[in-house]
């Protein structure tokens, strides 16, 4: 691995003026990583790459390489580019192990951040790096979001998630409160009464969209989002239809391979796929089919029927009539994107939305209550791993200027009561008995 790494590295050029940085949304130092690594001083590299990405190891993995950093190196114009991913994910991978500093000197404040996605890990981080007393938020038991519960286990492990659970939030002294809707039990107003500064709103994307169709409330029928969170919960069968052709698409296909399905095609409706080549190339490698051209009209037991499509000149698709036919199948699931939970906002005044749903903020993440700051894909819809980062970071500068123009917060109402001690109240119980 090590000398594959280095063959790599040597490749590079050390461009003056690097279209790789360029390329990358979060601009890591490329071109400096690599000297770094080449001269031996690897927990240097490490450093440089954490400092400028917290999830560098998950980013190394899951990032859309071939149209990012590799996609404009300058080697790739004549030959293959440098694979910077590899280099990324050994030397994240490697210097994790020597991460075991201790949390900041606290600076008496405390933020509140919803979402344990890549933008909320990102904007905790950065936050307690600071000294904040920060404390995240999540609908489900462990962290990660969308990482976790929607990118399958051959492309990001979750044992790197676990790793970065540990190094990043337990040993940073950063609090987690699992299988906790904002929205329900605990409001925002909560949080600020509690004595939270600031709330980051980074609660992703976790209503599946809609076919909008006769049959897709069968039980062999299941949404993307719901089927990559835990698919061997889905007895879908041998034959799958996947109705969709992005990334997502792609990592429902991959898994139903992997799960035992015997065929599985994803169903588009123009003749270009909307996923990765990196990922639907793997999806083809695998055994999955494509069939294009299509419109998805009706779900039945026995099979999906499906009629040849037509774009006229504003790019909508509509079926063309007469061209119906039915495809068997077991087992189908829809994958064509995700929308907005709407609970946490309804619990919340003061918060503008889009038609869509989506929070409406500012170039910093402000949202309209003074307070309250969002990014990522609660504002812009579904975007890569890597700009989610690359919001967090900004919006984190901007939650750190905001509360420091704030007062320190007061931390209880009853600052004189006295301490009781367990012998006190063990003597005290007796007394009742």
């Amino acid at each position: 691995m090590a000398l594959h790494v280095m063959e790599e590295a040597n490749r590079c050029l050390g461009c003056k003026k690097p279209r790789c940085q360029e390329g990358c949304p979060i601009h890591t130092n490329i071109p400096e990583v690599i000297r770094l690594l080449k001269a031996g001083r690897l927990n240097d590299a490490g450093w440089m790459l954490f400092e400028n990405n917290p999830l560098t190891t998950v980013c190394s993995l899951v990032c859309n390489h071939e149209k990012q950093c590799e996609g404009h190196c300058v080697r790739g114009i004549k030959e293959a580019p440098v694979h910077f991913s590899i280099i990324e994910n050994y030397i994240s991978s490697t210097y994790a192990n020597q991460m075991v500093k201790g949390p900041a000197e606290p600076n008496g404040r405390k933020a509140a951040v919803i979402g344990a996605g890549p933008a909320g890990l990102t904007i905790a981080i950065i936050l307690a790096r600071y000294g904040y007393g920060v404390t995240i938020f999540d609908g489900r038991d462990k962290i990660g979001g969308v990482l976790r519960y929607g990118i399958p286990d051959f492309r990001l492990p979750d044992s790197v998630l676990d790793d970065m659970a540990y190094r990043h939030l337990e040993l940073k002294g950063i609090q987690f409160r699992p299988n906790t809707y904002i929205g329900s039990a605990i409001t925002i107003d909560d949080l600020f009464r509690d004595g939270y500064q600031s709330v980051f709103v980074g609660a992703g994307l976790w209503r599946p969209n809609r076919l909008n169709i006769r049959g897709e409330s069968l039980g062999h029928v299941t949404y993307a989002i719901n089927y990559l969170a835990s698919p061997d919960a889905f007895r879908l069968g041998e034959r799958i239809l996947v109705i969709g052709t992005g990334n997502s698409a792609m990592d429902c296909a991959r898994t139903a391979v992997r799960k035992g399905a015997h065929h599985v095609a994803c169903v588009n409706l123009t003749d270009t796929l909307t996923a990765s080549q990196y990922e639907s190339s793997y999806a083809r490698l695998e055994g999955v089919d494509f069939i294009m051209n299509k419109c998805t009209l009706e779900i039945r037991e026995d099979g999906v029927i499906l009629a040849d499509s037509q774009v006229d000149d504003s790019g909508k698709a509509t079926p063309i009539p007469g061209t119906e036919k039915l495809y068997p199948c077991t087992g189908v699931i829809i994958a064509v994107s995700q929308g907005a939970e709407s609970n946490l906002i309804r619990s919340t005044k003061g918060i503008d939305t889009t038609n869509k749903g989506l929070l409406t903020v500012d170039a910093d993440g402000h949202t309209s209550r003074p307070g309250v700051f969002a990014a990522g894909d609660a504002t812009s819809g579904a975007r890569t791993v890597v700009e989610a980062v690359a919001n967090g970071k900004r919006v984190a500068e901007s939650m750190h200027a905001y509360m420091q123009t704030l007062p320190l917060p007061k931390l209880t109402d009853y600052p004189d009561v006295p301490v009781v001690t367990f012998a006190d109240a063990e003597a005290q119980a007796e007394q009742v008995l």
